[in-house]
């Protein structure tokens, strides 16, 4: 592979993706593996494709990711998110079609946080009357 290659950096939930495209044939390794065996919801698989195919740049760029914390749905949505601010970073033309698609948007939902006197963030103890 070239030294050249452009970088972003995704994020969902408590997942954050470190995302390289290098010039090539279309790719993707996640953490050393093929994106299809790291992730095996088709779902996920989908996700992590959805930039590069909405701006038809999926032959153009091998991806390489390293992707830690969360759960399987929340790294994909960081790979997602990371390969779209990459892409950017490449070709700053694309912002409007990234950006129509929503891949631009960091989702901010995180976990809340337990509250004291509840058994969750916001599940009451059950109320008895007697």
């Amino acid at each position: 592979m070239s030294a050249k290659y452009y970088h972003g950096t995704g994020r969902r939930k408590s997942a954050v993706a470190r995302v390289r495209l290098y010039p090539g044939t279309g790719s993707i390794v996640i953490n050393d593996k093929p994106a299809d065996e790291y992730f095996s919801r088709d779902v996920d698989r989908m996700q992590v494709r959805e930039p590069l195919n909405v701006t038809s740049l999926m032959e153009q760029f091998n991806v390489m990711v390293k992707v830690e914390g969360g759960g399987v749905s929340g790294q994909a949505g960081a790979v997602r998110h990371g390969i779209a601010r990459a892409l950017l970073s490449a070709n700053p033309e694309l912002r409007k079609t990234l950006r129509d698609h929503g891949f631009l948007t960091r989702d901010p939902r995180e976990k809340e946080r337990k509250k004291p006197g509840l058994k969750r963030a916001r599940k009451a103890p059950q109320y008895t009357k007697r």
